[in-house]
C-alpha cells in the first residue's frame, strides 16, 4: 500500500517534524533552494521588484521569473499558502 506523498505532510504534527522530514528527503542544496523560492514568493507578494528580490536573496532573475510565473496563476500554491499563513 502506498500513501499519497502530499498526505505525508498532513500526517506530521508540527514544524519540527516537517523540517526533519524535509531534511531527510532533500539534499542540503535542494532544501535551501526551496527556502529561497519561498522567500521570493513572500517578496513578490509584498510587491518587491525583481531586481530588489535578486539583491535581497541572491537569486537569479530566472529563478525569480519561474516563481513569479507560478505565483500569478489562479491556482497558485504559493498564493494559497501565503493566504493561509497571513
Amino acid at each position: 500500500m502506498s500513501i499519497n506523498f502530499e498526505k505525508v505532510f498532513l500526517s506530521l504534527d508540527n514544524e519540527k517534524e516537517i523540517k526533519g522530514f524535509l531534511k531527510d528527503l532533500l539534499s542540503p542544496k535542494e532544501y535551501e533552494s526551496l527556502k529561497e523560492r519561498w522567500r521570493i514568493a513572500e517578496l513578490l507578494n509584498k510587491g518587491h521588484p525583481y531586481r530588489e528580490i535578486s539583491e535581497l536573496t541572491g537569486a537569479s532573475t530566472a529563478t525569480i521569473t519561474r516563481v513569479a510565473r507560478c505565483f500569478t496563476s489562479d491556482k497558485s500554491g504559493y498564493k494559497k499558502a501565503l493566504e493561509k499563513i497571513n
